[in-house]
């Protein structure tokens, strides 16, 4: 389809405020449609006691520069949702994604690397302040906010103009109104948030310093790593090599101590968790940062397509699955309502089964148990075994395969699987002769990645690789940007389908509904993921496991299980209230 193939094409821009947690309160509009001329500028009162004022039917385009906000402002305002959304940032973020970029991926980035000029970044800040500020607007307030949004309307008219001409060519406009629906499913979710016990939390806010004390007292009491609130680096590594554990370390000789080395580690050694749990929380400060509304419900903003594999790039500290594990049993759902925790099962296993065409691998997926399949297919096991029998050598499969979606060596492997390197090198090697063909379509990935610099999705999300490539990322790509489109289209499905998504996690989605109806939901959820799957595998699906959670229980993540009773512990003992 062409640009002239729609009646209209309105590019707008909306101003609004918007507490920590709370939803967008608008506080202007323009609109300006292309083919006519016509511009529209409604403020505050106008918006709220009118209708929409341009059309949202299907032979219109509305198209903004980070749509989903514009949505949002939709919802707050009653009106219906445009059925073509065409979001520009979505699309600079596939034509740059890669690329070293002069200024950022906002809009005045976006008018810096296609040659046209806007306000400064100072201007634009001052506006957005007075926007924050709230209150009654002075007229030449009122006038000042008004021309600003008009400038971004003018500023998103002018990249429509430099981008039209590869958005609109097939199969990319077809992408890209993909990718603009997705905008409408994120506002639904930012707008809906996710149900968090609010009293907890303001417990947890009130006691933290006191909190922070007794859980290194607490905590510590096992490892004896830290002097007050100070981790010492010379007393875990006495620590570690007391209990034999082996660590990795910096190219300095010093430990390896970030966020992702520690929770690698505690896949192989357990009983490190609890300490893991305790540095993440001495960092997380009082909470202040999670956005929870005066509704109890955390709304953050999702980054959509924030990430070079296209996934959303939520803040850690104003997202609560941002937060430490045993934090999201601040989770729960309000009386008389469920929530639904679907995630899709081995999906990166079952996307590189499907794209790479290995039957066998394809097979180990449908077996609904690939890790055991894995070890049939290898002949570590004989063809009967079962979780029971061959518990311990499923678990060593199983960690060889995630060491392949990790792009693990054999080293790390080793230390994962606690065996000796020439044994991790070895399931390595079974894992390349039993799915050679996923292999071949692996390396012929990198080899167009290295060759072409570029990589794509099923749906066109682009990667351009640089002059410093990753091999492991780019051989991981497939599987984590297709998932990303994947989770994309579940919530699509799920939005326009009735269902109150609240959170996409990664490859899982959190719903909410009344308890009459959790189960028939999470049924259908179950469904449009089957659906979202097939439709970007070429019909092969992937199942999906639910956990639901019905009021008055609260979300549990088992990985912080052991933290969580220790806080609720030391709560109760600062204010004399009841665990929970």
């Amino acid at each position: 389809m062409r640009i002239d193939a729609y009646r209209e094409i309105w590019v707008v821009d909306f101003e609004f405020r918007a507490a920590p947690g709370e939803r967008p309160d608008p506080v202007c509009l323009v609109a300006h449609e292309v083919n006519s001329g016509q511009k529209i500028r409604l403020w505050e009162n106008e918006l709220k006691n009118g209708r929409c004022p341009y059309s949202t039917s299907p032979d219109v385009l509305v198209v903004a520069y980070y749509a989903s906000a514009e949505m949002a402002c939709h919802l707050a305002l009653g009106w219906p949702q445009p059925a073509n959304v065409l979001d520009l940032y979505a699309e600079f973020r596939v034509e740059t994604n890669g690329k070293t970029l002069p200024v950022s991926n906002g809009l005045l980035g976006a008018l810096e690397y296609y040659g046209h000029s806007g306000i400064s970044a100072l201007e634009k800040d001052a506006m957005r302040d007075l926007i924050l500020r709230g209150g009654a607007y002075s007229k030449a307030e009122r006038q000042a906010i008004l021309e600003y949004c008009a400038s971004d309307v003018t500023a998103t008219s002018q990249l429509l103009g430099s981008m039209q001409q590869f958005i609109f060519e097939h199969p990319r406009l077809g992408q890209a109104l993909l990718r603009g629906r997705y905008t409408k499913a994120v506002a639904h979710i930012e707008f809906d948030g996710i149900p968090v016990d609010g009293e907890l939390l303001d417990r947890l806010r009130q006691h933290w310093s006191s909190l922070q004390d007794r859980l290194i007292a607490r905590v510590d009491d096992q490892y004896h790593v830290y002097d007050g609130r100070t981790f010492k680096q010379a007393r875990f590594a006495a620590y570690l090599q007391t209990h034999g554990i082996a660590w990795p370390t910096l190219a300095s000789g010093r430990l390896a101590l970030d966020d992702d080395t520690f929770s690698e580690q505690c896949k192989a050694h357990p009983q490190l968790r609890p300490l893991k749990d305790l540095r993440q929380a001495l960092g997380q400060l009082r909470l202040s940062e999670l956005a929870v509304g005066h509704d109890h419900r955390n709304r953050a903003l999702m980054s959509m397509f924030r990430a070079r594999t296209g996934r959303n790039q939520p803040s850690n500290s104003k997202f609560v699955f941002g937060l430490s594990a045993w934090l999201r049993g601040l989770i729960r759902p309000a009386p008389g309502y469920g929530l639904a925790y679907v995630d899709w099962s081995q999906q990166e296993f079952g996307i590189a089964a499907a794209l790479s065409g290995d039957e066998k691998m394809q097979a180990a997926y449908l077996s609904g148990d690939p890790y055991l399949a894995f070890a049939k297919q290898a002949g570590a096991v004989p063809p009967d075994a079962t979780k029971t029998t061959h518990g311990p050598q499923r678990d060593l499969f199983k960690a060889c395969v995630l060491a392949v979606q990790y792009g693990m060596q054999e080293d790390s492997l080793a230390r994962r699987i606690q065996q000796p390197p020439v044994f991790a090198r070895e399931l390595l090697r079974m894992h390349r002769r039993t799915y050679a063909k996923f292999w071949a379509w692996s390396d012929g990935v990198l080899d167009h990645a290295l060759t072409q610099r570029q990589l794509w999705t099923v749906f066109g999300w682009m990667l351009h690789v640089d002059d410093r490539p990753n091999g492991r990322s780019l051989r991981n790509f497939p599987m984590q940007a297709n998932g990303a489109e994947m989770l994309r289209l579940a919530c699509c499905l799920a939005t326009e389908a009735g269902i109150k998504v609240v959170a996409p996690v990664h490859d899982a989605v959190l719903i909410e509904a009344p308890l009459d109806r959790l189960e028939a939901d999470t049924e259908r959820m179950q469904a449009l993921m089957r659906q979202a799957s097939a439709q970007l595998l070429g019909g092969f699906e992937l199942r999906s496991d639910a956990k639901l959670i019905r009021a008055p229980e609260r979300f549990c993540d088992e990985r912080g299980a052991v933290m969580w009773d220790t806080v609720q512990d030391l709560l109760h003992a600062l204010d004399g209230g009841t665990a929970q």
